[in-house]
Formats: structure tokens, C-alpha cells, sequence
């Protein structure tokens, strides 16, 4: 989620759940240590919980930015061991490093010596021709064995060499029965499953397989899935649940305080873009999003101008 997830991503989703576990887009640990903290790894407390995703193949310099992620406040920190980019694998790190599974377990170990929240990592289920149930087996001990408290595993293998990273995440076929059976092997450990979950009740087909589900790409183009998952998923009340009024409250107070601070309302409306996903009014919310919030001098009345379009449609349809 490399330039999808970041800091006004998460604050939005974070209005519609108060429990699901937000991930940081991955943040090369070479830029965390000596990057900018505050832009790269900045994040509001309204975020959590959240977690921050690293990506490497230094143990050292991983625990390093471990480290640093622990101090500023994250509550996790992950190992990208699934990415399949270019510039991912130009690095010695991503989903190539499934070919190295003592590498990971190394870094993995360096990690949990120095942080005290969990260490956790995200795999694919193999890379290129690698056989998966050897391949995801040998991961999955090595990094358990070092003390990784989760493995997030993307149901499908990563080509690296043939595929771009949209291929990668349509072509491969997903395999969840791979993943169940890993669980199967280590009921002891958490695995978690991802890749292709486009609903919650997919989601809690996969729960009675495994500990967790992760979504990433159905969420950010449909945010309106998250406004059931503290109901469904931790036992929340019906009035606990969020209204949209005072979801498009809070994004506008917001962004005109992101404004304030020199930024573009077009760096918080771009992940908002999908919101209103199937719903009346839809087509124009999202060419007001994306081009009037994109005008020099944008403030929030974009947004609220955008939702009263959605408002009206509604209305109309029910008459």
C-alpha cells in the first residue's frame, strides 16, 4: 500500500472503526532512521491503534527503525516480506526476501530484541517457481522460531520476474487452502490471511480458518465496508456506530486544519474519493473530489459541497 496508506488515509478510516489494527504504508528502514520522522513516521494519536510497516533486509538497521517506531508510539511493528515491485527488489527486500528465509529470521530476531510491542511479519505464499508448500513452511519456522508474534500471509505467490505489481495482485491464483493449512500446522502461532477479501462476510468465512484478515484494496476503494466492523467483528452497539454527517464533520474540520499548516485538501480527498462506492450521487461526489479539490485555494466546503450532491441524490430516489 506503498503511497496509499499514509497518515490522512489512516485518519479517515480510522472515523468509521475504533478497533480494526490500521497499517502504515511500508517505510524503508533506511528512511526511517535518517529520513524526515515527522513526515515519514508521523502519525496522530486519533490513529490508533496502528501499526508501522518496515522494509529491509539488515537486521540491524531494522531494529534501528524498530526502535524509533516503538518510541514515536506504534503498536506493532511489521516486516514486508510480501511486495513484489521493482524498486522494492532493487533493494534486497520484499517479497524476494522469500528465497531467503534466514535473513528474514534474523531480522525478525534483531527486531524483538529491542522492541517490546509484537514483531510481526507479511509473506506471500512463495515467489516465482518456488514450491509453496515447502517454500511458505520454511518461512513461516524460521520466523516464528525467531519470535515473530504474527504471520499476515497474501494468498498468492509473487512473480518477480514477468509480472508488474498490479499483475501481482490479479494474475497470481489465490490459494487460501495454503494458508489454512499453515494453520493447521501452527495452531499455537497467529496466521492471518489476505489478498482478494472484498467483503466482511468473505472475511468471516476466513476467520473460522484462521486468526485474522487483513484488507487493503477493497477498503480504500469502499471505505463504507469498515462502518460494520466494530459490530460485526468486536461486539460494539448499534449507537456506537459512526454517522456519516459527523464522519464528513471531522474530515472537513481536518482538512482545513491540514490547510492551515500549508498542505492541499487534494492530499486528504484522494483516499476519500471511493466513499460513497455504488451509492446516488456517487459519480459527481467523486469528480468533485477529484478536480475541484485539486483547484489552488481548496478548502473543505469541496467536501461538503460533495456530500450535499449525495444528499440530494439520495432524497431523490427515495420520492
Amino acid at each position: 500500500m506503498i503511497d496509499w496508506t499514509d497518515r490522512h488515509c489512516r485518519t479517515f478510516h480510522r472515523q468509521f472503526t475504533r478497533h480494526a489494527l490500521l497499517y502504515t504504508e511500508m517505510v524503508v528502514a533506511d528512511a526511517a532512521i535518517h529520513g524526515n520522522r515527522d513526515r515519514i513516521l508521523g502519525f496522530a494519536e486519533a490513529e490508533h491503534p496502528v501499526a508501522l510497516q518496515l522494509g529491509g533486509s539488515d537486521p540491524a538497521k531494522l531494529a534501528a527503525a524498530a526502535r524509533i517506531g516503538e518510541a514515536m508510539g506504534y503498536q506493532e511493528i511489521n516486516l514486508n516480506v510480501g511486495c513484489p515491485s521493482d524498486r522494492v527488489q532493487s533493494g534486497t527486500f520484499g517479497a524476494c526476501l522469500m528465497q531467503t528465509p534466514g535473513v528474514v529470521a534474523a531480522c525478525v530476531e534483531a527486531m524483538k530484541q529491542v522492541a517490546a510491542v509484537p514483531v510481526t511479519v507479511k509473506c506471500r505464499i512463495g515467489v516465482d517457481d518456488q514450491d509453496t508448500e515447502v517454500a511458505l513452511d520454511e518461512l513461516a519456522g524460521s520466523v516464528f522460531n525467531a519470535g515473530a508474534n504474527a504471520l499476515w500471509v497474501h494468498a498468492r505467490k509473487a512473480w518477480l520476474k514477468g509480472l508488474s505489481p498490479k499483475e501481482n495482485r490479479d494474475i497470481p491464483p489465490l490459494d487460501y487452502d495454503r494458508v489454512y493449512r499453515l494453520k493447521r500446522q501452527n495452531p499455537s502461532h497467529f496466521i492471518g490471511i489476505n489478498g482478494g477479501v472484498q467483503t466482511l462476510d468473505e472475511a468471516f468465512e476466513h476467520l473460522l480458518h484462521v486468526d485474522g484478515v487483513m484488507l487493503g484494496r477493497a477498503i480504500y476503494h469502499n471505505p463504507m465496508l469498515l462502518l460494520d466492523v466494530d459490530a460485526r467483528m468486536y461486539g460494539d452497539g448499534a449507537a456506537d456506530s459512526p454517522s456519516m454527517d459527523a464522519i464528513i464533520d471531522h474530515m472537513c474540520a481536518y482538512a482545513d486544519t491540514h490547510i492551515a499548516r500549508g498542505g492541499r485538501l487534494s492530499h486528504i480527498t484522494r483516499h476519500m474519493v471511493g466513499l460513497f462506492h455504488g451509492a446516488p450521487g456517487a459519480r459527481r461526489w467523486r469528480q468533485l473530489l477529484s478536480t475541484a479539490a485539486n483547484q489552488t485555494g481548496a478548502t473543505s466546503t469541496v467536501i461538503r459541497q460533495a456530500y450535499e450532491v449525495i444528499q440530494t441524490a439520495v432524497t431523490d430516489e427515495a420520492a
